[in-house]
């Protein structure tokens, strides 16, 4: 295994990310030295990472945390009434795309270890998605709780926008159709592909702050994923292979006032496979520019840094930034790996 990424693991075991609940941190404060409160939707990557890890290294202690973390979401679940918080502190609201990333969370795990309930919760989650977030433009990005009524959507902030960026968390309704034989799972992810390729084009810039674009590109980048399991068709492997190409040239333009690892290490992943499936070429000297910066955000203490900036590093060292970018080097260096393993 990668040094990188055994660092990585590390982080995640020994940085107190994930408190004794089985829940993780948005993020940890490096200036303040202090953890974020934990995140539903932080904690469902965390599991799909922490699950990925045991299926690279066989250790146990990650597949003892992974599982951690799936139980406490499963039993947030289960005591939420309906609808998944963005956070226990404050249950004010539940987003659509968290919901996707805490269910491919949750399969990641049952499929090590066939706990009915992690599946159980799984699909009761994938249903909410269906029922309470429908709309007649797509899904609504963000439900108030209790009522789970919409909120007002906001166009220049992508995550209270319906958008392409969905597409990845639609990536749970086709896990659940191939475990469950539900049709209506997969006729749901077919639907927001399709409402993702005639909406693609105008979501970047999407921004007249060149910062914030680069945040938007984090959001592309789920867009492309998105699009990995149908990378066979000749119309997703021209979205796939356009998008690549503008994510690129938005990353490099930005790059000298603004970084965000998480992009880099998504940019790479995207482009490895893509390759594997055949939809798009490597740019081999592309992607070894990408994995060399990427490699530079990991701290001494294992995790990644979030971003650089005014050539100083932002202090918060992320949970998804280190998860993203571990599996992006290890993909680089060969690491066996296809859509349904993305983290």
């Amino acid at each position: 295994m990668l040094q990188s990424v055994a660092r990585a693991g590390e982080w995640f075991l020994a940085s107190g990310i994930q408190d004794l609940s089985g829940g993780v941190a948005r993020y940890y404060r490096t200036d303040l030295e202090r953890n974020a409160p934990v995140s539903t939707e932080i904690t469902g990557y965390t599991a799909s990472a922490l699950a990925w890890l045991h299926s690279l290294t066989g250790d146990t202690r990650y597949l003892d945390r992974a599982r951690a973390a799936a139980r406490f979401l499963a039993d947030t679940w289960n005591t939420a009434g309906g609808a998944m918080p963005f956070e226990l502190t404050s249950p004010a609201f539940s987003y659509f795309f968290d919901s996707g990333i805490i269910v491919r969370g949750l399969l990641a795990v049952w499929r090590i270890t066939a706990e009915r309930a992690l599946l159980d919760a799984a699909a009761a989650i994938g249903r909410h998605m269906l029922d309470d977030h429908a709309s007649s433009d797509g899904f609504h990005p963000i439900l108030a709780l209790p009522s789970k009524q919409p909120i007002a959507r906001d166009p220049l902030r992508w995550s209270a926008s319906t958008g392409c960026y969905q597409l990845k968390s639609a990536m749970a309704w086709l896990d659940l159709a191939r475990l469950t034989s539900g049709f209506s799972f997969s006729t749901a992810y077919d639907r927001v592909l399709d409402v993702s390729l005639g909406s693609h084009t105008s979501f970047l810039p999407g921004h007249p702050d060149r910062l914030r674009v680069m945040d938007r590109l984090h959001a592309f980048s789920y867009f492309l994923e998105g699009l990995l399991p149908r990378a066979g068709h000749a119309r997703y492997r021209a979205a796939l292979c356009n998008g690549i190409g503008r994510l690129a040239d938005h990353l490099y333009s930005i790059a000298p006032d603004f970084e965000r690892s998480d992009v880099y290490a998504q940019l790479l992943r995207v482009r490895i496979l893509a390759a594997r499936t055949g939809a798009v070429p490597l740019d081999r000297a592309a992607a070894r520019q990408e994995a060399a910066r990427l490699a530079e955000f990991q701290a001494r203490d294992g995790g990644w840094n979030f971003g650089f900036q005014a050539g100083e590093w932002l202090p918060y060292r992320n949970p998804v930034s280190t998860a993203f970018a571990m599996q992006a080097l290890a993909l680089w260096e060969g690491a066996p790996g296809t859509a349904t393993d993305l983290i």
